[in-house]
């Protein structure tokens, strides 16, 4: 025998709306808030990751977040260049040269103006600021567009004075030059007391570091060139009698040879300043 008693089923009487979108949505929304909670978690753990490193917490975060933002991340419709680091930039690196000026005037009292112009320029290069950056791991917290992962490294790199000038900036704004002030003093005090190349001529330190020995001229020879022609490579060698020779390389002559008179100057334990 048929049974034709009709199925159960949960229809909805006629007129009244199904209760399957509502059940959906409101499944959804709860995964929707936990994704933008997950983020800002995510986001909150990398700003005082970066803070603890820096030594300075901020009470306005989008101005660490802005400090590290390279102009390749912003949206392209709706880029606007000073939502990047580089507004930040143009200010920390004269709030930079002012307390490192300021630095210098107190700690070498009898230095003149030529010698305090000459220590000021060694310590405010974008290869100073790039040191900083890199001894507190700031490179992988630059934020970039889409790029091949070689070109972001290289970019990485690139930046990475600008965006330690950009932090100094950052910081003023947010703390006031006080602030400022204690970041550079701890990452240039040892910096300024043990500058990290001659504040002259390598070649000139060297050859009167000879001359006060009793030692002839230091003489420099070409030891070999590589590369292209456009774009060569060269190693001299530079001797001095009862001494070893010593190396360097460089984009030309001339570089070369302030490399291999670094070099020997750093080996022979040649004072460079009084």
């Amino acid at each position: 025998m048929n049974d034709e008693t009709p199925a159960i089923t949960d229809q909805p009487p006629p007129g009244e709306p199904s209760q399957t979108p509502a059940a959906t949505t409101s499944t959804a929304a709860p995964k929707k808030r936990r994704s933008k909670a997950a983020k800002a978690a995510v986001e909150k753990a990398a700003i005082a990751g970066t803070e603890a490193r820096i030594g300075y917490a901020f009470s306005n975060p989008v101005l660490l977040t802005t400090a590290f933002t390279h102009v390749s991340a912003l949206k392209p419709a709706s880029r606007n260049r000073a939502d990047s680091y580089q507004r930040l930039e143009f200010l920390g690196d004269h709030v930079l040269g002012l307390i490192v000026s300021d630095m210098l005037f107190r700690a070498f009292p009898k230095a003149d103006e030529g010698e305090l112009s000459k220590r000021l320029a060694d310590l405010v290069r974008k290869e100073s600021c790039a040191d900083v950056a890199k001894s507190l791991g700031l490179v992988d917290d630059i934020k970039l567009g889409m790029v091949k992962a070689v070109e972001g490294a290289r970019l990485r790199k690139s930046v990475l004075g600008d965006i330690c000038e950009a932090v100094i900036g950052a910081i003023y704004l947010d703390g006031g030059v006080e602030a400022a002030r204690q970041f550079v003093e701890r990452n240039w005090t040892e910096r300024m007391n043990k500058p990290r190349r001659p504040l002259r001529d390598p070649k000139t330190v060297l050859q009167e570091w000879a001359q006060g020995k009793g030692l002839p001229t230091p003489v420099y020879r070409e030891v070999e060139r590589t590369g292209p022609h456009h774009d060569p490579q060269f190693r001299v060698a530079v001797d001095l009698p009862g001494l070893p020779s010593a190396e360097g390389l460089g984009g030309n002559k001339r570089a070369a040879e302030k490399a291999a008179a670094s070099v020997m100057i750093e080996r022979e334990g040649v004072g460079t300043h009084d």
